[in-house]
């Protein structure tokens, strides 16, 4: 009898744990990853500075790539990049199942990634502005066979355009025509990128607010703000405040900037009532571990209530994209 009752407590226990170990931690929706190759950025590996408190300075700018390199020796919370495609995948995929994320990817291996996740990758278009483009007809064909679900990164600040160049009329009013959501880059590329081989980057165009006319000419227009636009945030508010259809997402300025520096910057967005329109993102390239270190730059925020941490993670992502109720139930784990 003993014994018995030894083999229920064990059967018991085991049922316990396979149950624990089967549910799902809360999901999480990356509005920005990148698929990449592994030496996109040119050195492998690469070595990344995040949560930086101070940012190196140098006397000529065209020394600039040279200081920062020389910095990356000396960061308090340095990454080290993967060295291949396959490792890039495989380790941001680990982090995806670990942490229940859904990510929105784009870059030049989105689809190789998607074949290879695709409950978990969100196919996303690149558009750079660069001359090599698809028209907006071959972007609609893309679309219309379901290839790709947002349209993103639009990535022309890179080429010196603002979200009004004439390049991308076409493009907003197909976006509008087809309900697809956009996430454009509109704030901080790298530090000093008009040294680094971005000739006609400008930080001018870190402004919101060359997306008023957009908004008004497309009201059905979906749209997230890449980096939140950072740092102009009398912009930003003012956007948000004008065109309440405006979301943004973190990425990039959550592991760039010291946690201090971040968080004033979200703490004012959310202080002003908009945290109903904040979307997690990572930007993860190829560092997998700025996956945990976004998270990380959220979890710290003490001025976030824990509603809001999963609106920022999860809620208002899934609102944004339009989920159904039977894609959010699966998310869960339900």
């Amino acid at each position: 009898m003993q014994i018995l009752k030894l083999i229920s407590v064990i059967l018991l226990i085991g049922s316990t744990t396979s149950t624990f170990a089967q549910k799902k931690s809360a999901p999480i929706i990356d509005m920005h990853i990148h698929a990449n190759h592994a030496n996109f950025a040119g050195m492998v590996p690469m070595t990344l500075c995040v949560f930086n408190e101070e940012f190196p300075v140098t006397t000529y700018a065209k020394d600039w790539s040279d200081s920062l390199i020389a910095n990356t020796k000396k960061c308090k919370y340095p990454l080290v990049s993967e060295i291949t495609d396959e490792k890039v995948m495989s380790k941001t995929f680990a982090l995806f199942r670990q942490h229940n994320i859904y990510g929105v990817t784009s870059g030049r291996l989105t689809e190789d990634w998607h074949r290879a996740e695709p409950k978990r990758v969100i196919p996303s278009f690149y558009l750079r502005g660069d001359g090599k483009d698809p028209s907006p007809d071959s972007l609609r064909k893309l679309f219309n066979e379901g290839r790709f679900k947002v349209l993103g990164e639009i990535a022309v600040q890179y080429e010196g355009m603002a979200p009004d160049d004439p390049f991308l009329t076409p493009y907003w009013a197909l976006a509008e025509e087809l309900d697809i959501p956009v996430g454009i880059h509109i704030g901080p590329g790298p530090i000093g990128a008009p040294y680094l081989g971005w000739d006609k980057y400008r930080g001018r165009l870190h402004s919101p607010l060359k997306l008023e006319d957009i908004l008004v000419r497309h009201p059905k227009l979906r749209i997230y703000i890449m980096h939140a636009a950072w740092p102009m945030i009398d912009e930003l508010l003012t956007v948000l405040w004008t065109h309440p259809q405006v979301f943004v997402d973190i990425s990039g300025i959550a592991t760039d900037l010291g946690k201090p520096a971040f968080h004033s910057y979200l703490q004012q967005i959310v202080n002003s009532g908009f945290c109903n329109r904040v979307m997690y993102g990572s930007d993860q390239m190829i560092w997998p571990e700025l996956i945990n270190k976004t998270i990380e730059a959220i979890e710290t925020a003490t001025f976030l209530s824990k509603k809001q941490k999963r609106d920022i993670f999860y809620n208002n992502a899934a609102r944004f994209l339009k989920l159904s109720q039977q894609e959010i139930d699966q998310h869960h784990g339900r």
